[in-house]
């Protein structure tokens, strides 16, 4: 069988995102970089491989699998040990709920695609485009907070890493970047703290893609 083959940007959250998970699976890949900084993604040859033009996109088993989410099922249901869902029904709608909320309410808003059409087509200079990204940031992480904390233990579920810290991890550290307050949610500083010293997350980590 094939090597594994994701395609990713170092500083993509997403992509950070399918790195984590792949490395908690301990699946061995190999790395092609798309420069979204100089528009590889719009490049015809990757948008053959993949019509979205996103990443990541993982090639694995003789498929091609896109969004992060998506990959991290795949990997759990080709790969299911170490467990990175939860087995328990409403623990996993929990952990989807979590998870869901930083792909779908957080991220989105914040992409390198919304921040350059803000600035070419609003005029938003970095200050502009920097109170965008924490008000979002902001009301993301404080509805995470609530939804967590009461199930939270090491991590945001429970004493071991779950699909969900895989998206919490690369969101804070996106948080940080844009200097972003985080007192206001210890939970999740201490889910990340946790997840950030464990050596998948360590391995994962866009400084060490660069």
């Amino acid at each position: 069988m094939a090597r594994p083959v994701l395609y990713d940007y170092w500083r993509s959250s997403a992509s950070y995102r399918a790195r984590i998970a792949l490395a908690l699976k301990g699946v061995d890949y190999e790395r092609v970089p798309i420069d979204l900084a100089f528009g590889a993604q719009g490049m015809a040859e990757y948008k053959a491989l993949n019509p979205q033009g996103f990443v990541p996109m993982l090639e694995i088993d003789g498929h091609r699998i896109t969004q992060s989410l998506a990959i991290c099922n795949y990997l759990e249901s080709t790969r299911p040990e170490p467990r990175i869902v939860p087995a328990d029904p409403a623990e996993r709608a929990h952990m989807l709920g979590l998870a869901m909320t930083v792909a779908c309410d957080i991220h989105p808003l914040n992409n390198l695609r919304v921040l350059k059409h803000l600035g070419a087509e609003f005029g938003a200079d970095a200050g502009a485009k920097k109170a965008w990204i924490a008000r979002w940031v902001s009301e993301g992480f404080a509805a995470l907070e609530a939804m967590a904390a009461a199930r939270a233990g090491r991590f945001l579920i429970g004493d071991e890493p779950t699909v969900a810290d895989v998206f919490l991890v690369p969101q804070m550290y996106n948080a940080r970047r844009f200097d972003v307050p985080l007192e206001a949610y210890p939970t999740l500083v201490r889910a990340d703290a946790e997840a950030t010293a464990h050596p998948a997350f360590a391995a994962a980590h866009p400084d060490r893609m660069r």
